[in-house]
């Protein structure tokens, strides 16, 4: 008899403090773990990291790590920041920095180690608070 996992989501609600990135790399770690899912860990931790590094640096609110099971072996996940503008050559590829530039690779570096991107910007309806939910899938 064949087992089917119900799917499952997790959402860790962050503060904008320069410890919360690494407390939620350290949650997904633990939630991958617990759900068989290890081998996700490498890809999935990147992704995050890039993710919520964004929304620390360039917004000044709240923000929150969305992990979600897609299917069997694939995982979607998301940031939602207060911040409704989504960031330029995240969906569509844009040009790369120059080399001597500091920042401005993260979001490069998602669309290159993800299997799909998107994004949604949420209105200020019922109970959203609005901003935006970046996203990118791996399997």
């Amino acid at each position: 008899m064949a087992t089917v996992s119900p799917p499952w989501a997790y959402t860790l609600h962050l503060p904008h403090d320069p410890h919360a990135p690494g407390i939620a790399r350290a949650t997904l770690r633990t939630v991958l773990d617990a759900h068989g899912l290890s081998s996700l860990a490498p890809t999935a931790e990147l992704l995050a990291s890039e993710l919520l590094t964004n929304a620390h640096l360039h917004t000044a609110g709240t923000y929150a790590l969305r992990l979600r099971a897609m299917e069997p072996g694939r995982l979607r996940v998301g940031v939602w920041d207060t911040d409704p503008r989504v960031p330029h050559g995240f969906e569509v590829a844009g040009g790369l920095p120059p080399c001597d530039a500091e920042g401005g690779r993260g979001l490069h570096l998602v669309r290159a180690c993800a299997d799909t991107v998107g994004s949604s910007v949420l209105g200020h309806l019922g109970a959203s608070k609005g901003g935006k939910l970046l996203w990118a899938e791996c399997q």
